[in-house]
């Protein structure tokens, strides 16, 4: 039996991206118990040419809502990416989760072959469905979701690989 786009991809973001939260949540239980500055979480980096934790988040809910408005043929919901705590990278998560939810198997399926752009900053990349979601989303959205969690995990949030997995 084939598998069909939608199954491939929009229940795994959910999945994930469920984790993501509840690996958030532990976060703010985290440091609220500790009394540290989540800040210096938002702002923490493996290494200085890499992306903040913040912005790790961000990227691995834009890739998803990408794909999905991509291939669906709606408008992806702009987010500002200004988010300053925890709570409103929990936010984003739940908030990108409702609206991959509302995105209907039927909208995905049948886009293996629909040639869509992407825009990116060393320029466009025209590619198929199938493509782009094997070659270029899943492993962009599981790279920014590892890394979150690495540094929530080297920062002492007490996680582990069921806490990634999501629900």
């Amino acid at each position: 039996m084939a598998s069909e786009l939608y199954d491939l991809s929009i229940p795994v973001f959910i999945r994930h991206l469920n984790g993501l939260a509840a690996c958030i949540k532990k976060a703010q239980t985290t440091y609220g118990e500790r009394k540290c500055d989540e800040k210096t979480l938002l702002c923490y980096r493996l290494y200085p040419d890499m992306f903040s934790f913040t912005k790790q988040v961000q990227l691995a809910t834009d890739h998803a809502r990408n794909f999905a408005a991509l291939l669906s043929g709606v408008d992806t919901p702009k987010y500002e990416d200004n988010e300053q705590s925890l709570a409103d990278l929990l936010g984003r998560c739940e908030k990108t989760n409702a609206w991959l939810k509302s995105v209907k198997p039927e909208q995905i399926n049948g886009t293996e072959e629909k040639s869509v752009t992407v825009k990116r900053a060393a320029g466009d990349l025209t590619i198929r469905g199938r493509e782009l979601l094997l070659g270029r989303t899943l492993p962009n959205f599981f790279f920014h979701a590892t890394t979150a969690y690495d540094i929530l995990r080297h920062n002492g949030v007490e996680i582990g690989k069921k806490d990634f997995m999501g629900a």
